[in-house]
């Protein structure tokens, strides 16, 4: 997701001139305040960001940046990525060499998000991830493509950028068989049962549906389109063949049956690192199941309230069921599906400012999937840093009638506002106010804690009309809660998929198909369920905490504007950020 900015947004922080400031509210620390200290902090920083937006050229596409590259690929070579780690050690020791800077400041916010990034992926390292992520979560097939929706091509040397980078593919695409291939010969895969349906999703790349197809009738050039037509039906689509053919005939049959990452080489270490790797937070993988049943327990109270007050005929278990069957309570079309989220997202936009001072410039827009991503379960994709491209939530639409009605909005407020949307537009408009790192280095845990904790926003909101809706919204918060159990579940514990896939169904209202797709990635990808439960528990304890300091004056306004101030923190930075403004409104007497 990244790429290459011009050397003025590089350089904002070294030049000795502070950037204008957007207003803040009085006692807020200027972020660009200045030491000695951070100038080696922002110099440190100014050197990683060049070098990542080098590796990571999609960067810049994604987020339309200036002076981006357009015509570049991520090297996935191993050569490649043992160079980059060697630069990685180097970078860690510096930082660590540089005192810490006051809470608050910009060089606290640079040095803390790079340290966390920094010390997570070489902590992660022992996975060997590039070995064997090929599953309908994790393969190259479910995220690259998308970058050519993306792409410009304007201008004539935009569409000489496209052809390269499109040429660039074919050694993309033989560059992933050569690495997995080699994670076979070491012990390294993706599980069998995540990987079955991969062969079919590639080869939907060769379809007209396919964004690499669509790009070519996008430019509207008829040389463009000659070239690059060429170049899929010469280079590309061979190359993806060529993959498709490798998963089906020599991936498959010898794909691991285990679930569980510990049946790789290291593969306990490997969990306790992706789990710090997500959210920020290393709790021990006995710690996490525990305050999962903990949490489940607590939803389920909640909705057998909602059940008691609202549908006294019914019981629980068998209501769950029936938001995902009753035909009264889904879909009869696809279109249903996209025309009752289009709606409901009109209504969240005008409730925001009740809850947020702060709202993004850049709109965001509801997509259904595209067909060789049809599996997923619903997704956000960024809009760009000037807020003139908009932000794509990717809506599941497949089987409409099997799809609850429930479940949608709170679906789409995780997704779009008061979550996704509206928390990483408004990071990624922060510009100069914060070190461009600080906008491109993400977290699961801040981010998806956000993006759950803002379906309870909703709620407060008044955003879920009926008691069908506020079930959907118990069953998402409790889909979360059972994440914790499930993926501990599988990757540590011996749980079978059959195992998870009945936790889920007993303690959520999502369909069956989507807790099929969901376990599957809970399977592929370990660790990362874990994000949105640990990072929303934070965010909630840190609310309570000011709600018990402020008393009356608290504003929720003024808490979430303190939340999303300065992008997305770690989790401990959010609790160090939340106490620095806690004791400035202390210290001007805020409270008696």
């Amino acid at each position: 997701m990244r790429a290459l900015l011009f050397l003025a947004l590089l350089f904002a922080g070294c030049t000795g001139q502070a950037p204008a400031q957007p207003e803040r509210p009085a006692g807020a620390q200027d972020l660009s305040a200045t030491t000695a200290a951070a100038s080696a902090i922002e110099q440190l920083a100014d050197s990683f960001l060049r070098a990542l937006l080098e590796r990571h050229p999609e960067i810049g596409t994604r987020l339309s940046l200036p002076g981006a590259r357009y015509d570049l690929l991520f090297d996935n070579s191993e050569a490649a990525l043992a160079r980059w780690q060697a630069r990685e050690d180097d970078w860690l020791g510096r930082l660590r060499s540089l005192p810490k800077p006051p809470v608050g400041s910009r060089d606290w916010l640079t040095r803390g998000v790079l340290l966390e990034h920094l010390e997570a992926a070489r902590g992660e390292r022992i996975c060997r991830k590039p070995l064997w992520e090929a599953s309908t979560t994790t393969g190259w097939h479910t995220s690259l493509p998308f970058l050519f929706d993306t792409q410009p091509l304007d201008t004539a040397e935009e569409r000489r950028w496209a052809l390269a980078r499109l040429a660039a593919l074919e050694r993309y695409i033989d560059t992933e068989v050569e690495n997995l291939r080699r994670g076979l010969a070491l012990g390294y895969s993706s599980p069998r049962v995540t990987v079955a349906a991969v062969p079919d999703q590639v080869r939907a790349l060769l379809t007209a549906a396919s964004p690499l197809r669509a790009m070519v009738a996008r430019a509207k050039d008829p040389a463009f389109a000659a070239s690059a037509g060429a170049l899929l039906d010469e280079r590309i689509e061979p190359a993806v063949t060529r993959y498709a053919r490798f998963m089906q005939n020599e991936y498959l049959p010898t794909a691991r049956e285990s679930l569980a990452v510990i049946a790789h080489p290291d593969g306990m270490a490997c969990y306790r690192a992706v789990i710090r790797s997500f959210s920020t937070v290393s709790p021990e993988p006995d710690r996490v199941h525990a305050l999962g049943l903990a949490q489940v327990a607590a939803i389920r109270q909640e909705m057998q309230a909602v059940v008691a007050a609202e549908f006294p005929e019914r019981t629980l278990a068998p209501f769950l069921r029936a938001l995902g069957q009753d035909p009264d309570l889904t879909f009869p079309s696809e279109a249903a599906v996209l025309a009752y989220s289009r709606n409901a997202l009109a209504a969240a936009k005008a409730a925001m400012p009740r809850a947020f001072h702060d709202l993004p410039r850049a709109d965001v827009l509801i997509k259904p999937y595209p067909p060789f991503a049809a599996s997923g379960v619903g997704e956000y994709h960024a809009s760009s840093e000037d807020g003139s491209r908009p932000g794509i939530y990717y809506i599941a639409v497949r089987d409409p009638t099997t799809r609850p009605r429930a479940t949608q909005l709170s679906t789409l407020y995780h997704e779009t506002y008061p979550g996704h949307h509206l928390q990483g537009a408004l990071s990624v408009e922060l510009g100069d106010a914060v070190h461009p790192l600080a906008r491109y280095l993400g977290n699961a845990g801040f981010s998806e804690g956000w993006a759950l904790y803002a379906e309870r926003v909703a709620q407060e909101l008044g955003l879920y009309a009926d008691g069908v809706d506020t079930m959907g919204l118990l069953s998402d918060q409790g889909a979360r809660a059972a994440r914790l159990v499930v993926d501990t579940g599988l990757h540590t514990r011996g749980w079978s998929r059959q195992q998870a896939v009945d936790y889920m169904l007993a303690n959520t209202g999502w369909g069956e198909t989507d807790i099929q797709n969901d376990v599957n990635r809970y399977i592929s990808w370990p660790g990362q369920a874990n994000s949105y439960m640990l990072g929303m528990l934070t965010i909630k304890d840190q609310r309570r905490r000011a709600q018990q300091q402020l008393r009356e004056r608290f504003e929720l306004r003024d808490f979430h504007r303190e939340v999303l101030r300065y992008g997305e923190l770690t989790l401990p930075m959010l609790e160090e950020a939340i106490g620095h403004w806690l004791n400035h409104q202390q210290e001007k007497g805020a409270w008696n």
